[in-house]
């Protein structure tokens, strides 16, 4: 089992799916966790660690995220980007995603994980894990994502710039890219993408310990010589 004895990690958008199932793996392995969560209260308190409320949209937020979570435990070592939902009007054509739609996916999935990593660039020592939560959808581009694989792939961009800005301080900084994996995210889906994306996954839809352990890899001692990686966690997704 990969040791996180003594570390803190702050792990966003973690009350449920992937991102609770990393915070008990991390808690598991010793790490003492920090859950963020935007509005999902109960569900955060369950889960074994400190819960702070904060919106990842908003940098006001995400610095009094990291500033509660030094001022309670002196430090932060793993950073987890994980925040982000299903836009409530569902998958669209680029034709139809309104200005409003857009502005909210990328302020989701790039501009608020982007001032993540920049207080994580900031605050965190030496030696250092900065993690982010993408998508295969970057890759396999399926029709009615645009916005959601826009905001993920600038994602991906930030995180490999950072990388290279991070290196001398052998902090790592890399990208994991899960395929079809069974969370709220996923259900809230129509039915007829659920099954496609059953349908072009050869191993099936995957569970949120498969990227938990993908990411208690990468946040310990064993992952200080990956960065600047994307990682396909997907069930080989085609």
């Amino acid at each position: 089992m990969v040791s996180l004895n003594g570390k803190v990690a702050v792990v966003t958008g973690s009350s449920r799916g992937i991102g609770r199932a990393i915070v008990e793996r991390f808690a598991q392995n010793g790490a003492t966790v920090v859950v963020n969560y935007a509005s999902s209260a109960n569900e955060a308190r369950e889960v074994v660690a400190i819960a702070i409320q904060a919106d990842t949209s908003s940098v006001g937020d995400i610095r009094r995220l990291f500033r509660e979570t030094i001022s309670k435990f002196g430090h932060v070592d793993i950073v987890v980007n994980n925040a982000g939902s299903v836009p409530s009007t569902g998958p669209q054509p680029i034709a139809e995603i309104t200005e409003d739609a857009f502005d909210f996916a990328f302020a989701l999935f790039a501009r608020g994980p982007f001032f993540v990593m920049q207080e994580a660039a900031r605050l965190l020592p030496d030696g250092g894990r900065i993690i982010n939560i993408s998508t295969v959808v970057t890759v396999v581009l399926p029709p009615f994502t645009s916005t959601y694989a826009g905001g993920k792939a600038a994602l991906e961009a930030f995180s490999g710039v950072l990388a290279a800005e991070l290196a001398s301080r052998q902090i790592t900084v890399n990208c994991i890219l899960p395929g079809a994996v069974e969370t709220k995210m996923l259900r809230d889906l129509p039915k007829e993408v659920q099954d496609g994306y059953e349908q072009r996954t050869p191993l099936g839809i995957g569970q949120p310990r498969d990227i938990a352990g993908v990411a208690a890899l990468l946040a310990g001692e064993e992952g200080r010589w990956i960065t600047n990686t994307k990682i396909h966690c997907d069930g080989g997704i085609r």
